[in-house]
């Protein structure tokens, strides 16, 4: 309608022929012709409009009075001076809007309206003075050197005082790039700092900060636009991480694009809060305040976290789904459901026997050495049946942590594991160095724990339960949809193990002793269970009702609790409506009901009251399709089809299902946000990592406007 609206009342003939789709892509309105009631500022990297927007402001008269104006040409092609100052008016139009519009609430920033394009301005703007052309070309070029270091994974601090000589300057990594650019012929810089001292700072710490947090925000605002642009998202956060000393949470978002690629990209690191309440506030503050984004559209949210963080980041969740009930919970497509399940576990010896297993499969794909020797260590222990031993020999070389029966192979691979730290923290000879050595003990001994075997035997017994579930979830859209319906199932066997938990949990004590028996460790109480209990506890307590009651009852009691709320009702529903991928609906023979399922996105949806019929001319086109035309089998495909705008309710429904964090990213190149902040994770020390940096490294594809963050900082920092 806006586009329609700016064509007829701007009398464009030559537009009339295009089609609002095309309007809406290639041509830009700009907020001149709108009235300022109907503009929203949260920040000055966009323009807000709200719902019912639509232009109205539109001078078609006052070139009838300018002589100088009736003949010219409609486009003329702009000096690069006269293109910086439109671009600085065009920021001072956005701050006075911006402070008189302070009060906008964000619900209505869904609608971004770029501010470039329109006509060209009737006026003449006063040209930028020679030191203020200077000044911004300098700042560019400090804009540049910090761009470089981003995507470059280069730290902002060089040495530090404690490696060098008393009396001796050296320059941190940014001075240090700015003199190579002088030394290479920048003359804008040379000119800047041709008087200034050799050991002088060219630029403060502060100034830094300052400029990093513009580039952060203009790199982010790209990525959020597109978010807006699509209206609906899903959060997802990973595992809690230390920059510089602090806690941060790294935030994804998840949308489709408007090539129809569903995409996870990384937009920042949030400080991470140990009062669970405050955490959530500043979660919520900071995605819809700081960023802009309208919770309203969002439609589903996960949190990847650590063991001893599940429960905080559940406060997050419920906060949220208690302000935006569409905003379903539920588990992430990048980590496996029983790893996920037990990193929630609340019992402190499951969070134990986790960093456990993490440090030891660290240490051995640190060291090929170690691999090999393992390797040895195996093939010793699996003489008799060698097609056990050669697969056992694959998983150690991958992040066997990661696996839907991470505890299955630990309990496979334990004695092997044992056998060969052992043999590594003995060895009198100078093959392995002392941090190897040190590690093998260390490890050795903690996995030689009682507490240890127990816990892990236990927990692998569990989680039998839901393996085959966790890993269809993981399957192709047909397995998702078919393990939805299996949810019921699994409650009820986990439920009938609760019931008879005095009779499961005889047997897999009894498996946990067996295996510390092979082992040679002695079954008894935790250390730190008799230290506490100071001699007073009960002389009837065995080892075998202390872990029943300490580790077999919550887990089982959690598990159950936990497979209901990442599966609530409104979950459920949006998984049967994966009926709707033709390869689904094909193996129903056709006969599928999404119509009941699909009222939970009934607001969502372009023209509900024809979703009915519409459906029904999905099923028959797919029912009575020609021999050769094979049936979609992800939402991917179905999202791809050249009619499916034909279809505008079933292709709003895919796409916000497709955006669940339960389904996985089909195509690998649109899912790289998340291997980039793993890179970046890996890569960086711990002390040198930086938030601003990281947003830069990670989305380094991402195009930046220097012009957009010169005249930003000069605003904000005038």
């Amino acid at each position: 309608l806006r586009c329609q609206r700016w064509v007829e009342n701007c009398r464009r003939a030559d537009l009339e022929d295009k089609t609002p789709d095309q309007l809406n892509k290639h041509y830009r309105l700009c907020a001149k012709h709108f009235e300022t009631s109907m503009i929203c500022r949260s920040s000055p990297y966009r323009t807000v409009l709200r719902d019912n927007a639509v232009p109205t402001i539109f001078d078609l008269t006052s070139h009838l009075n300018n002589p100088h104006s009736r003949h010219r040409k409609r486009i003329k092609e702009l000096s690069e001076d006269e293109i910086r100052t439109l671009k600085q008016q065009k920021i001072d139009e956005a701050f006075e809007r911006d402070q008189a519009n302070q009060e906008c609430n964000d619900s209505n920033a869904q609608n971004t309206v770029s501010e470039e394009g329109g006509e060209e301005q009737e006026e003449e703007a006063v040209p930028l003075t020679l030191e203020e052309r200077e000044n911004k070309d300098y700042l560019k070029s400090l804009f540049e050197i910090l761009i470089l270091m981003g995507k470059q994974n280069i730290p902002l601090d060089g040495h530090t005082v404690d490696e060098l000589p008393e009396g001796i300057f050296a320059s941190d990594n940014f001075q240090a790039l700015l003199e190579y650019r002088i030394n290479g012929g920048d003359e804008v810089l040379r000119k800047r700092f041709e008087m200034t001292a050799v050991n002088l700072e060219y630029c403060s710490k502060t100034q830094q900060k300052q400029m990093l947090e513009i580039c952060e925000n203009c790199v982010r605002e790209e990525t959020l636009r597109e978010v807006r642009d699509s209206h609906f998202f899903s959060i997802v956060t990973d595992e809690v991480v230390d920059i510089a000393g602090e806690e941060h949470l790294p935030v994804l978002v998840r949308f489709v694009d408007d090539s129809h690629n569903l995409r996870e990209e990384f937009i920042g690191f949030l400080p991470y809060e140990a009062d669970p309440e405050m955490l959530a506030v500043k979660f919520h503050a900071t995605i819809t305040e700081n960023w802009g984004l309208n919770m309203e559209y969002c439609r589903g949210q996960a949190y990847i976290v650590s063991s001893g963080f599940a429960s905080k980041m559940k406060v997050v969740a419920t906060r949220l789904l208690e302000k935006y009930p569409q905003a379903v919970y539920t588990l992430c497509s990048s980590c496996a459901l029983n790893v996920w399940l037990a990193k929630s576990v609340p019992v402190v010896g499951v969070s134990i026997a986790l960093g456990t297993m993490e440090e030891v499969c660290c240490l051995f794909n640190q060291s090929p050495q170690l691999l090999v020797e393992l390797d040895n260590t195996i093939s010793a222990l699996f003489q008799d049946n060698e097609e056990k031993g050669n697969e056992l020999k694959q998983i150690c070389r991958s992040q066997w942590t990661g696996r839907h029966d991470t505890f299955e192979v630990l309990v496979d691979l334990l004695q092997a594991l044992v056998l060969c730290l052992d043999a590594v923290s003995s060895d009198s000879s100078v093959r392995w160095n002392n941090f190897i050595a040190g590690r093998a003990f260390v490890l050795s001994s903690a996995l030689t724990d009682f507490d240890f075997i127990v816990t892990v035997v236990i927990m692998k017994n569990v989680l039998t339960f839901t393996r085959a579930f966790g890993k269809n979830l993981q399957g192709q859209t047909s397995d998702v949809f078919f393990a939805a319906g299996s949810l019921t199932a699994v409650l009820h066997s986990l439920n009938e193990v609760m019931d008879n938990i005095e009779v499961y949990h005889e047997f897999w004590f009894e498996e946990a002793t067996n295996l510390a028996a092979k082992l040679d460790v002695q079954i008894k109480l935790p250390g730190k269970f008799c230290r506490a209990q100071q001699g007073n506890f009960d002389p009837d307590m065995t080892s075998e009702n202390y872990y029943k009651e300490i580790l077999s009852v919550p887990t089982v009691e959690h598990i159950i609790q936990e497979l209901k709320d990442i599966f609530s009702e409104q979950h459920l529903k949006a998984l049967k409506c994966l009926s709707l991928v033709p390869s689904v609906m094909g193996q129903l023979k056709f006969n599928t009901s999404e119509e009941h399922h699909a009222d939970m996105f009934k607001n969502d949806l372009p023209n509900p009251d024809t979703l009915s019929a519409e459906l029904h001319c999905w099923r028959i086109k797919w029912k009575h399709r020609g021999k050769d035309i094979e049936l979609p089998a992800t939402i991917y495909e179905a999202l791809h089809l050249p009619d499916i705008k034909f279809f505008p309710n079933v292709y709003a429904l895919l796409k916000v299902l497709c955006i669940l964090p339960l389904m996985k990213v089909e195509n690998e190149k649109y899912g790289m946000g998340r291997k980039r902040l793993k890179a970046y994770l890996k890569n960086t020390l711990t002390e040198h990592r930086s938030s601003n940096l990281a947003l830069l490294n990670i989305n380094l594809d991402i195009k930046h406007d220097l012009d957009l963050m010169v005249d930003t900082y000069i605003k904000l920092y005038p």
